[in-house]
């Protein structure tokens, strides 16, 4: 049975009943748009991501990437998925109709870009790492440079990357070695090395535009001396045709466990006179301006984890519907016939699971994607900086946490298959290795729990937190009018009110000894992510209880709506209370990690 690209009952039930998507066709800018265009957009994308996407998925895998030298050579066919989703619009969809785009809602393009996700997560790669960066440059670039570059990214002629990693730092931007010298035309000569660039070079588009962290010579030490800067890999004249090639040099491939049909690369910079770059922007605020393609490819990295996980769940799904094994406990006679393994309890814990952490994450995803809509385009300032204030408190949640448990359900997913799980006759070994990248891309656990526990739940006063405290508080009290939804009400409450004992906990200790207290950092992250799922499926709930109260409902949607209130008794009952003795370690400031000693291991 060829397994479906998603699931589009469940993307409706995320953007109209979860989230009021079509609120926004009473903003100005969508005023021209409709239902039924928001529609046509996500079914192009579905017939694209399963014509040109899906077809290569393993193609690529098997056959990933090789770089003789001098060229870098990939399939084929991953040259055709990029041109068809460019000549479908997709790389300029978001951008006003004036500068070329269909003039689309950040959630929309978000919801397209999942199926191709979903489909192949490799090769998209370079598409969201190329609207990034076009996104970057017209966000900070001089006009001059938004005209250059800009219109051939959106016709897909151009790809983007962002180029920051470096072989000694890794994600320690502030050490950095790359060097920007100014010349007199008012461009640069970058000299340096960057490493583990994702789409740093390939044979499909005409050019390539890397987005790079340098420092100017003599610059500060530190983040505060970081600049931006353009620096293609062929030059371009003023007309807009591709001039000599730049000072970029390809170095090697690195091999990856997945995602292997999007080139990981090492680059050198200025091997002979120095790689022209073009300053974006004012000098030494580079880090500032980057951490926009940052936070943007951190949920979309979390988006591509939420559709692997997804992917998984349905072919194991499948599987367990099909595949007769066994019978159950009860029944002891040797001749009767054997049951689908579905049947099997245990089977269903871990589709549940599954279920439970990959909508979750999809959830997840979309509400940032709608949060970053809200700081652009509605109504007031104060509702935009409100939306603003939430979407950089749970950026580093939106990164980790579907990443985390997005592998956890691919490995659940080749569990349920058994033997044939973990043979490349099944796609779900293949899921496994391409979403465990995931939890590295764009920042480890680490680096997120530092980001959300050193830095974003104290930003302004906790501003961010109290909007979303309050928010879930709202949920609460709906819920609990609910027969079957007050006792997650209940649940939920008590753990908002453990979530800030820690906080305040942890904030006291930053102030005593902040090592120690961030040491257990990650574990915040993990259980302020449980109680921002929980909170998405105690909304999830009360929309399927509303349902089905109703009783007028045809037998595919009341399966829809219980599958919905059962994965949410699974997260509340088994997901939820995990919190307890992460919080008792958090309070406590357990050291025993913080305190072992290199010598010890």
């Amino acid at each position: 049975m060829e397994q479906s690209i998603l699931n589009e009952r469940e993307l409706e039930f995320l953007l109209y009943e979860l989230m009021d998507t079509e609120e926004l066709l009473s903003r100005d800018r969508y005023a021209e748009h409709s239902r039924e265009i928001f529609d046509e957009i996500l079914n192009t994308a579905k017939k694209i991501s399963e014509k040109h996407f899906a077809n290569h998925n393993v193609e690529g895998d098997q056959n990933e990437p090789a770089f003789d030298g001098q060229h870098v050579t990939t399939i084929g066919e991953t040259g055709i998925a990029w041109d068809s989703f460019a000549e479908a619009g997709f790389l300029a969809a978001h951008f006003d109709f004036e500068q070329g785009g269909m003039q689309l809602p950040e959630i929309i393009l978000r919801s397209a870009m999942l199926y191709f996700k979903a489909a192949n997560l490799a090769t998209s790669a370079y598409l969201f790492l190329t609207i990034g960066a076009a996104n970057l440059i017209s966000s900070f670039a001089s006009e001059r440079h938004k005209r250059m570059f800009i219109p051939p990214m959106q016709d897909g002629r151009f790809s983007g990357t962002m180029a920051l990693t470096e072989s000694g730092q890794g994600s320690a931007l502030a050490d950095i070695k790359t060097v920007a010298k100014p010349v007199a035309d008012g461009s640069y000569r970058i000299f340096g090395n960057k490493m583990f660039i994702s789409g740093g070079d390939q044979d499909f588009t005409e050019n390539i535009i890397h987005m790079v962290l340098a420092r100017i010579e003599d610059a500060l030490a530190g983040v505060n001396g970081i600049s931006l800067f353009i620096c293609p890999k062929f030059l371009v004249n003023d007309d807009g045709t591709l001039g000599e090639h730049n000072d970029v040099a390809v170095v090697g491939l690195l091999h990856k466990m997945g995602y292997r049909n999007t080139t990981s690369t090492a680059l050198s910079f200025g091997e002979k006179e120095g790689a022209v770059g073009y300053l974006v922007g004012e000098p030494h605020r580079g880090l500032s301006y980057m951490f926009q393609m940052m936070n943007e490819s951190r949920i979309a990295v979390a988006s591509g984890a939420a559709a692997v996980a997804y992917q998984g769940f349905l072919a194991s799904l499948n599987y367990a519907r099909t595949r007769p094994q066994g019978r159950l406990p009860s029944d002891k006679n040797p001749g009767s016939k054997q049951v689908k393994i579905v049947e099997h309890a245990d089977v269903r814990r871990m589709l549940l699971a599954q279920k439970a952490y990959a909508e979750g994450s999809l959830a997840m995803c979309l509400y940032a994607s709608s949060l970053f809509e809200d700081s652009q385009t509605a109504d007031t300032d104060e509702q935009r900086k409100a939306a603003y204030q939430l979407l950089d408190l749970i950026t580093p949640v939106v990164k980790s946490w579907p990443s985390k448990y997005g592998v956890m359900a691919n490995d659940l997913a080749i569990q349920v298959l058994g033997g044939a799980g973990y043979t490349r006759e099944y796609r779900v070994e293949q899921y496994y290795r391409d979403n465990r990248l995931n939890p590295i891309h764009e920042g480890t656990e680490g680096i997120q729990g530092l980001d959300i526990l050193g830095r974003k739940v104290f930003a302004g006063d906790g501003a961010g937190l109290k909007l979303l405290l309050e928010k879930i508080r709202q949920t609460v009290m709906v819920a609990s009018e609910s027969e079957n939804c007050h006792s997650f009400a209940s649940s939920l409450d008590n753990a908002c009110d453990i979530l800030i004992k820690v906080t305040e906990a942890l904030g006291q200790a930053m102030m005593a000894d902040v090592d120690l207290a961030l040491a257990n950092a990650t574990v915040f992250l993990d259980m302020f992510g449980r109680v921002f799922v929980s909170w998405l499926w105690l909304q999830q709930a009360c929309i399927a209880d509303q349902v089905l109260s109703t009783g007028d409902i045809n037998t595919t949607d009341e399966n829809f709506y219980r599958g919905k209130l059962q994965a949410a008794r699974y997260y509340f009952n088994w997901e939820l209370p995990q919190i307890g003795p992460q919080a008792d370690l958090l309070v406590g400031l357990d050291r025993v990690p913080f305190e072992m000693r290199n010598d010890w291991f």
